[in-house]
């Protein structure tokens, strides 16, 4: 389960919540520009656009969760079971064939823009190869984004399938074009003081602020959550102040994160929100806190950092912190 959104102020902002049952070895990590991106059917890319972003590294690479390139441009994989099927090798026709893993830094790697990026999927086949013989592939669908506009590339039938997402929000399954349709039942909601549409007759008031927004859910299912970030993301006010802004944009992903023990898996274990992250695509900033520490972290990349031949890695920060007095 995860929550993504966009949204554009001064700068442009690319948020997620990482919702997962485990840890995965995850670090922040830098791939400079010519660092040797490694391709399992395809040429290395030896030079290509500098990459941060939420990854584990195996074997030297960066298995990337979500990330954004050093044009802007982002990406995250969100969990999309019994869905997602990827194509065999054996049986592809498209001009280039891209392990799911490889996609990430292959799309965020070459393109600057949205528009470039479905250039180049438009040949591209995601296929079936896993990275390690015991690392299982992760059933995906990806949202990129460069901040103003949206994306949404499903394979949900092997053959990708992109969509423009004019709401600037992802969650899991169903397939986006459900989601696109859902939003059409909550026309009404409002962060308005509500107004007596009941009756001419009957001298009405509401008996609570915030009750503009009765018929919005409060589970964690996947619906639920794209409406209500979705909702929440669409009124936030404009803060000119960009530390302002990013708390606000962290408190929209605290609207829609999973308590721990509130939701278990069918293996029994609890999925739980191990880290949210707001990234500025603008300032080239990766900010994140996790579950355990609310302490916002802040890795730039910078342009010393673009550059190299080797993986920048960054531990997280997951130690809570107490002021007191």
């Amino acid at each position: 389960m995860c929550t993504v959104f966009t949204y554009k102020n001064n700068d442009s902002y690319f948020a997620r919540n990482m919702d997962i049952e485990y840890h995965f070895n995850e670090e922040v990590v830098i791939t400079p520009r010519n660092y040797l991106l490694t391709l399992k059917k395809e040429n290395p890319l030896k030079t290509h656009y500098a990459i941060i972003g939420m990854a584990s590294v195996v074997n030297d690479y960066p298995l990337y969760a979500d990330a954004f390139n050093e044009c802007g441009l982002a990406m995250a994989g969100l969990n999309f079971p019994n869905q997602a099927k990827y194509v065999d090798p054996n049986n592809s026709t498209k001009l280039k064939k891209i392990t799911p893993y490889e996609f990430i830094p292959y799309i965020l790697g070459l393109a600057k823009t949205i528009d470039e990026a479905k250039n180049l999927i438009k040949d591209i086949d995601i296929i079936d190869i896993k990275f390690m013989d015991n690392l299982e592939l992760a059933p995906l669908h990806r949202i990129i984004s460069d901040g103003e506009k949206s994306i949404v590339v499903e394979t949900n039938e092997g053959a990708i399938k992109v969509y423009d997402n004019p709401i600037n929000v992802l969650t899991n399954n169903p397939p986006f074009p459900f989601h696109k349709e859902n939003i059409r039942q909550f026309l009404n909601l409002t962060n308005e003081y509500p107004q007596n549409r009941f009756s001419t007759e009957l001298n009405l008031t509401p008996f609570s602020l915030g009750t503009g927004m009765f018929g919005i859910n409060g589970d964690y299912s996947s619906t639920s959550r794209f409406i209500k970030a979705a909702f929440l993301k669409e009124h936030l006010p404009k803060e000119d102040n960009e530390i302002k802004m990013t708390i606000d944009l962290f408190n929209v992903l605290d609207a829609v994160k999973m308590i721990n023990g509130s939701i278990k898996t069918k293996e029994g274990k609890f999925d739980t929100t191990i880290y949210s992250a707001v990234m500025n695509l603008t300032e080239l900033s990766y900010q994140y806190k996790t579950y355990f520490s609310n302490t916002i972290n802040k890795i730039t990349l910078t342009s010393e950092r673009k550059e190299g031949t080797k993986l920048i890695t960054f531990p997280i920060n997951d130690h809570p912190s107490f002021l007191i007095n």
